[in-house]
């Protein structure tokens, strides 16, 4: 007898109904949002949770013993209990608030780089990282004397091992930092295989996690990362927050990135000596409505459910590429066996930008340039894309209109 397959239960429609801004309109269209890569809508979860702090429970957190102050501190530090569940890391103290996902970059860049990384030793970067995790690199190469090496990609957009093993083979890499699924290409990298393949040769692995966490469950122990990063404002929760993890022991060894309130010990006029993590890396007031924001984001997609979320995605990625398929002189860049919802494609004679812009007079919103990674526009040989990326409250249908709509585009261009 054959087990009983379990499909997840998706309810579209409902969950349609919790963005509150998917009922607008724009140029007398209904919108079609295919911009989330850059940014996702927000739940009326999340809008209501950061309402409610701010009607209700405001104060600063860590420091006040009166009851708003001890009420705030405790909705806050919970958001660190809910991340570290998210990602399954070991420990709280794992998890550090920054501003998003570039400030956790390059928190990694100035302080670990800093002080563990040695003049002489190599840093590794794939060509098709965000600049987010490039520049960093490249200014702790410019100030400290590290190298930084480029690993290829394949014409698919997948890792080139060959190319990773060679810039590994004079045991100098000391880290590896690489996106666990590419913003332009939509391509996963496989992250428990590139961690083991870097601990073999006495590395470690940073992973931009910005897009991944959004499309599917990260396990970082599973995946034996040093250090992930992501932003909050992908994840249908707001601007202004952001997440470090790194094992604790990395942690500890590690300096402060900013001095100020709240990362200390003691101060006196001649010393100050630092608080343990992830305090010392959390200088200043943070962002307390924001974090409390992103906590609710996350009970959110988990109330979903990630099997769901993942099924759902890849049905509409799915779909978007048979639809854009059939459009005759558009590209589309890369072709990842392991790929999430964000399909970068060209058109002949239609500048990309020409594309947002008049898809946009139908209502559409897709995003057009280099998104942020100019590089690999180079080793791509274009110079800027048109990007279209789903969410959880895509629908088939919205993608069916950007078929329709480039279609009329290439009208126009004929």
């Amino acid at each position: 007898m054959s087990a009983v397959v379990q499909v997840p239960v998706f309810d579209l429609a409902g969950i349609r109904k919790d963005f509150p801004i998917l009922t607008q309109q724009v140029h007398g269209k209904k919108l079609v949002f295919l911009d989330s890569a850059a940014s996702a809508q927000k739940p009326r979860a999340v809008i209501d949770a950061m309402v409610h702090v701010m009607e209700a429970q405001y104060a600063n957190v860590h420091r006040g013993l009166h009851w708003m102050s001890e009420r705030t501190s405790d909705a806050y530090e919970a958001v660190r209990d809910k991340v570290a569940g998210f990602l399954n890391a070991a420990v709280r103290e794992e998890i550090v608030f920054t501003r998003n996902a570039t400030e956790s970059i390059n928190l990694v860049a100035y302080t670990y780089g800093r002080t563990v990384l040695k003049p002489g030793d190599a840093i590794v970067v794939s060509e098709m990282e965000h600049h987010a995790n490039l520049v960093p690199w490249q200014m702790l190469r410019d100030a400290h004397g590290v190298e930084l090496r480029i690993a290829k990609i394949t014409d698919a957009g997948e890792i080139d091992w060959e190319s990773l093993e060679e810039k590994f083979a004079d045991g100098k890499v000391k880290l590896l930092a690489v996106t666990h699924m590419s913003n332009v290409l939509g391509s996963y990298t496989p992250a428990e295989r590139l961690a083991a393949f870097a601990h073999a040769r006495g590395a470690k692995i940073l992973l931009d996690g910005s897009q991944a966490v959004v499309h599917r469950a990260v396990d970082v122990q599973a995946i034996d990362a040093d250090f992930y990063v992501f932003s909050g404002h992908k994840l249908y929760g707001p601007t202004g927050i952001g997440v470090l993890y790194a094992k604790r022991e990395i942690l500890d060894a590690m300096p402060p990135f900013l001095g100020g309130g709240d990362m200390i010990e003691s101060v006196s006029y001649e010393r100050s000596t630092w608080a343990k993590p992830p305090h010392r890396f959390e200088a200043g007031t943070p962002a307390i409505i924001e974090t409390i924001g992103l906590g609710a984001a996350i009970d959110y997609v988990q109330a979903i459910g990630f099997d769901a979320i993942a099924a759902h995605e890849r049905a509409l990625t799915e779909h978007g590429l048979k639809v854009l398929a059939g459009i005759e002189g558009l590209r589309v860049l890369g072709s990842a066996q392991d790929r999430g919802g964000v399909i970068s494609f060209t058109m002949k004679d239609a500048h990309p930008h020409d594309i947002a812009t008049l898809l946009d007079r139908q209502g559409i919103a897709v995003r057009a340039g280099q998104h942020c990674a100019e590089p690999l526009m180079g080793r791509l040989g274009v110079t800027a894309t048109a990007r279209a990326s789903f969410a959880l409250y895509t629908t088939p249908e919205e993608i069916d209109a950007l078929g329709a709509g480039l279609l009329r585009i290439k009208q126009i261009f004929q």
